[in-house]
């Protein structure tokens, strides 16, 4: 794993291939945060005000104590849920196309999602403006702030995918994950386009490895992508770890594709 001068990590993986992630710099990742902070204030103000309204009676010292620890709640609740379930993004991070992820490139845990939002208020300070996480993120070599050092995370900035010429990547061929339209569905939602990216990345440069190593990565690829998302046993019987990614990338990248249906099912018909 090396750092080149753009800002862009090379992660290596022990077959020797080599991928590519642009990190998020200072700026921009506080430009999201910025929207975040809206919709954290916004729900806060929502629970101080609607919900909680019986600390009036105790006066504007109370409602104030109260405010600020519903605030600081929120935020550690904000991030961790939306981390979690949105796979490494905040709605500030959808909007600016930035994803949180393991520092080896890999997807997050929900151990890291949680030290790196418990940790955000140090870096809040002094107050809410950023000054000691912006600090520690500028000097880090990674972009990282004290939360994601301590959590072993990095922020990285999403690049768009232009859609490649499937029809020679992909030969028109049966593809038994498309018989699952709900599970394929569930693929494009669940898919970031970073892992997207990776998938369609080991087809294009797949003569480029020695057959050793080019097993090895579609292995490894195949079983990530069996994490996300399980199809039945009868959708994945006989085919290779590259068939199986080439199945994804054609759920992922064409969104209308003919079927063709299997011999088997042909004579069957018959």
């Amino acid at each position: 794993m090396r750092q080149n001068r753009e800002n862009i990590l090379i992660i290596e993986t022990p077959e020797g291939i080599e991928f590519s992630l642009r990190l998020a710099g200072p700026v921009i990742r506080c430009l999201a945060w910025a929207v975040d902070l809206g919709c954290i204030l916004a729900m806060s103000y929502i629970l101080v005000t609607k919900i909680f309204p019986i600390f009036v009676v105790f006066g504007s010292d109370i409602i104030s104590a109260v405010s600020v620890l519903t605030f600081f709640a929120m935020s550690i609740v904000y991030g961790v849920m939306l981390e979690y379930f949105w796979r490494g993004q905040t709605l500030g991070k959808r909007i600016f196309k930035l994803q949180v992820m393991d520092i080896q490139g890999l997807n997050l845990q929900l151990h890291q999602v949680i030290l790196r939002n418990i940790i955000r208020p140090v870096d809040k300070l002094p107050a809410l403006f950023y000054a000691f996480g912006g600090l520690i993120c500028f000097l880090s070599r990674y972009s990282q702030r004290l939360g994601d050092v301590a959590a072993n995370t990095i922020v990285v900035r999403i690049i768009d995918t232009n859609e490649p010429d499937l029809d020679q990547l992909l030969p028109d061929k049966y593809n038994s994950f498309r018989d699952y339209p709900h599970l394929a569905g569930r693929l494009r939602q669940r898919v970031s386009p970073h892992e997207a990216g990776i998938a369609l990345r080991a087809l294009l440069r797949r003569d480029e490895f020695e057959l050793s190593a080019r097993i090895d990565l579609f292995k490894e690829i195949a079983d990530w992508f069996k994490e996300i998302v399980k199809f039945p046993q009868e959708a994945v019987d006989g085919i290779s770890d590259e068939q199986y990614i080439r199945n994804v990338v054609d759920v992922l990248f064409r969104s209308d594709v003919k079927k063709t249906q299997p011999a088997a099912s042909a004579h069957k018909s018959a």
